[in-house]
């Protein structure tokens, strides 16, 4: 079930970190003097290699093939999509006027069927069709380009990694869409764009079989993920380099997916804080971040690479083409 939130003490059985060892802007790596990643200079004499110039040096090497990216909500906050738990600007801190008894509540299935109102208030703001893809999420589409990604795991619902052109064999939307839309009790399908008109003028849309409530196919708290999240079982051991951004990794079983690739496999948190297992010291061995603004990374790496002008034009192009549909969220080329 979606929902479960992680248990520090229950997963990591490490003693916490001390805050003052983290620093936004900054690369880490595992801080064993025998696993520092080096650079030899052009003298000869070797340095430490920074976070994002270890795994940018891995894949111009052609050491990586297979990627498995983990996103959250910071992915879209660069498109003017607020996160969830940012302290004042997060959607959580924000939610006072849907007179709900505490944030999550708007997303737990119980209330909704006692009270569906507040999530459909809600839902008029997250439907898609609002908001563009920015850089981070043109970065992951020319992973694919590239031939590189294996396959993205997200946890948003705005729509925007499809938006952006990433096929849908590449994706995992593991807590759903706006897609589709069913009854939240009998799981009739019900038109989805029917849904979203009944939803936009401020009405309930009603289940013709049993009478209740239709919402999209977004998984609450307390519903079962989608089918297709777990082709993770196939996915994370195959994975030669795992890119976990901007996400809390605080809701299981999603949180736990970094926690299932080999032990020796780079894993690369690029975040504004550290989380999950990059919150305890030390690191593991293959475990690098960089802290800070996601943007910056993202685009830091794609210098690094080579990528960035490439990116700057797909982006452009690509936007050039959305510009021609009024709604791209009733588009089937992006559902």
């Amino acid at each position: 079930k979606w929902g479960e939130k992680l248990d520090g003490k229950k997963y990591y059985n490490l003693k916490p970190f001390s805050p003052l060892f983290f620093r936004k802007g900054k690369s880490y790596q595992s801080s064993s003097p025998s696993t520092k990643p080096i650079l030899s200079s052009p003298s000869g004499s070797s340095v430490p290699r920074g976070a994002l110039e270890t795994i940018g040096r891995l894949m111009k090497l052609g050491r990586v093939r297979n990627i498995v990216v983990v996103a959250g909500a910071g992915i879209s906050t660069g498109s003017g999509i607020p996160d969830f738990r940012t302290p004042g600007t997060g959607l959580y801190a924000n939610l006072a006027k849907y007179d709900i008894p505490y944030p999550e509540a708007i997303f737990n299935i119980d209330y909704f069927s006692d009270n569906p109102h507040p999530f459909f208030s809600l839902a008029k703001e997250l439907y898609p069709g609002h908001h563009r893809p920015n850089y981070v999420h043109y970065f992951i589409r020319m992973l694919h380009q590239k031939g590189l990604l294996l396959r993205m795991y997200t946890q948003n619902i705005d729509g925007l990694e499809k938006l952006c052109g990433i096929p849908d064999d590449k994706l995992v939307e593991a807590h759903g869409s706006f897609a589709t839309a069913a009854c939240h009790l009998c799981y009739t399908p019900y038109p989805a764009e029917e849904a979203k008109q009944a939803i936009m003028k401020g009405n309930v849309p009603i289940c013709t079989f049993c009478a209740g409530a239709v919402k999209p196919n977004v998984v609450f708290f307390g519903e079962d993920l989608p089918e297709k999240y777990f082709q993770h079982a196939e996915d994370f051991p195959k994975a030669d380099l795992l890119m976990i951004m901007g996400t809390s990794l605080k809701i299981e079983p999603f949180a736990s997916l970094v926690n299932t690739v080999k032990s020796t496999v780079p894993r690369l948190l690029l975040n504004r804080d550290p989380v999950g297992p990059f919150e305890r010291r030390p690191l593991r061995r293959a475990d690098y971040m960089e802290l800070g603004d996601l943007s910056d990374s993202v685009r830091k790496l794609a210098e690094i690479l080579g990528w960035h002008t490439e990116i700057q034009d797909l982006m452009n192009s690509h936007e050039n083409g959305l510009r021609s549909y009024t709604d791209p969220s009733n588009s089937s080329d992006f559902f």
